[in-house]
Parts: structure tokens; sequence; C-alpha cells
């Protein structure tokens, strides 16, 4: 028999919803039980939204015929639970995993598309799953696959935590495995042999000397980062190895295409063999367009740019402008001791009732 059905309250205090939506564990590819919850509640009691289910992501709209046509984004699953699941409330600190990445922001979107009936601005709402892990599984990938018109609008808002600031676009990132070969032999007769981890001493030089860029873009610095990330060789311990891998990662400003950042980085590493494991694109801010101007104009802030990846390059792609705004701080996501400020909450949730209402 299946779990009964988890009962939220989309028009209570969004602070008390986040609470409720962290207490459903919701672990990448975990996500049906909470889905379910947001999708009953979505149904019950915001009748005024037309609402579909795509595997574990939940998607909601109006029909208001208005002139543009606002995106809020955010996704369901979380990393794995750390002993902070349920949550827990401290003064104004609500701690528990997902309370800064992301479920702050989804509380927030949940109970503004329930309580908003009438906003000035058409409005989707989309609630995906496994955006904590590889990008195949990615359900924002799959919505655009399968339901393309849901997915249009003037401005995307992606909850990602920000600490309420605007953080715009966002820089792409790749990473190479650079490898280097030698000879094996007994340790206690090395010179019969040739140590490719030695070899990998000029590809760290490279890399230690290397000068990032910094890139502005609609009053945005993006802050390039070119970092090995791994290395890996040897065998056993009384052997010279014959190989040794180092992976790089490479976090460049979206001005770049994957294609430039990649030669980019066979420049730097010319001569030693380099191979492309993994890539995505970053986004533009898009911070031109009328929709994002009136948001930051709402907000009273003045946009920076987003550093890490995040899904906002996936509407940037379909040519939406997007941005990044959530309650969360960025420096506690992932961590054991998550939590979010309900202050921060409630200021969000004012911020994106005005530019809404």
């Amino acid at each position: 028999m299946s779990a009964p059905t988890v009962a939220l309250d989309l028009t209570d205090d969004p602070a008390a919803l986040t609470a409720a939506l962290v207490d459903v564990a919701s672990v990448s590819g975990e996500e049906r039980a909470l889905a379910d919850g947001v999708e009953a509640a979505l149904r019950a009691q915001a009748p005024h939204l037309e609402v579909l289910r795509d595997g574990d992501a939940v998607l909601a709209r109006t029909h208001l015929g208005r002139e543009r046509r606002v995106l809020l984004a955010g996704h369901l699953d979380t990393v794995p639970i750390a002993d902070n699941v349920p949550s827990r409330r401290e003064g104004d600190l609500l701690y528990g995993c997902g309370t800064s990445d992301m479920k702050a922001g989804d509380a927030v979107f949940a109970h503004l598309a329930a309580t908003l009936t009438e906003p000035r601005h058409d409005l989707t709402l989309v609630f995906y799953d496994c955006e904590e892990v590889e990008a195949v599984r990615n359900g924002l990938g799959r919505l655009e696959r399968n339901h393309r018109d849901w997915l249009a609008a003037d401005l995307a808002i992606l909850g990602e935590p920000t600490d309420g600031e605007v953080e715009a676009g966002c820089q792409g990132t790749l990473r190479v495995e650079v490898r280097t070969t030698g000879r094996r032999a007994h340790s206690a007769r090395s010179w019969l042999g040739d140590n490719a981890i030695h070899h990998a001493g000029e590809v760290l030089r490279r890399l230690a000397e290397y000068s990032p860029r910094r890139m502005d873009i609609d009053g945005c610095e993006y802050r390039e980062g070119l970092q090995a990330v791994r290395i890996a060789g040897g065998v056993a311990g009384n052997v010279v190895p014959d190989e040794c891998v180092v992976t790089v990662n490479f976090r460049f400003a979206p001005d770049r295409s994957v294609a430039q950042a990649e030669q980019h980085v066979r420049e730097v590493l010319e001569g030693f063999d380099v191979t492309l494991t993994d890539s995505s694109p970053g986004a533009l801010p898009g911070l031109s367009e009328p929709a994002a101007q009136e948001f930051l104009a709402a907000t009273g802030a003045t946009a920076r740019a987003k550093f890490g990846w995040t899904d906002v390059a996936r509407f940037a792609a379909l040519g939406i402008p997007a941005v990044n705004y959530g309650p969360g701080d960025p420096n506690l996501a992932h961590t054991r001791d998550e939590h979010v400020d309900v202050t921060a909450i409630a200021r969000c949730t004012e911020v994106l009732r005005t530019f809404l209402r």
C-alpha cells in the first residue's frame, strides 16, 4: 500500500511551509512523495491554475491573457541527508537539508502561486526533480523535451539561494582529463622506468601560474577559474607509474561558448593529451530585457554575477532572460548545518509579491 500523500498548506506562512517541505525527504531520485504533496496542494488550493504532472516534476500556470509571462522555477531535490531531517527551528533560523538550497525558494513560489489569484503577469510555476545530480537526469531538461510550450516566458526566476540578492546569468563549466604517460618499472630500479606522475608536474605548474580573466557583462563581473580538482596515478606502492590523469575544471564567463572555452583550455595545456569529459554552457545576464529591468526595480538591488552554474543556462539557451533569486545563503548549501533565516524568506516573499501584484 502506498503512503498517504503529505498535506501541505500553501497559504500558510512561507517559513512554516519551508519547514513542511524540508520534512519530506527528497534526495535526488526520491522526490515522488514531495511531488505528490505539491501536486495535490496546487490542485486543491489553487483552482485558478492549470496543473500538469511529468514524472516527479509539477507544473502550474495561469491563463489571464497578460502581456507578459513570468516563470518561477525551483528544484524539489536535495543532496543526501546528513542527519538534518526533520527540520528544527532556533529563533529566526530554520535548520534542515534543503532549507537554503532550495526549499525556501520553493515555499515562496508555491505560496505566491496559491495566494496571488490575479497577478499582473501571467505566471508559470515549475517544480522539478534531479537538479543536484548529473545533467542527463535533470528534470528541467526532460520538461524541455516533453513540454516545451510550458517553459515559454518573458522572464524566468530560479529560486537558487542568493541571500536575497539578484544573481544574473551564470558561468559555464567544463571538465577535461589531462593524461601523462611513462614506463613501468620496479621502484627499487626506478632508473629503468619513466614516472608519469612526475610528468604531471608541468600540468600543475601551468595551472598554478594561470591568471584567470575577469569580464564585465551588463555591469556584472564574472571571474573565471582554471583548477585541478583531482589527480590519479599509480598501481602499487612499489611500481613506477606509467600513467597519471589530472582532472581540470574550467569555470568560464558566459561570453565564451563551450567550444571557445575548450579551445582556451587546450591552448593553456598545449603539448598534453587533453580529453573533454563534461561541459555546460553559461548564460548571459539578459538584464536589458524589459521584464528583467522591471524585476530589478522591484527588488531595489544591483545585480551581481552568478559564478556557479545553474539552470538559468537552460532558459538562456531557449532565449528566455533568467536570474537567480532566493532567500537562502549559497555558502550554506549542501552543508550539515544548512539553514535559512526566516526573515529572509519573508523579505523575498514580499519583494516577489510586490513585483507580481
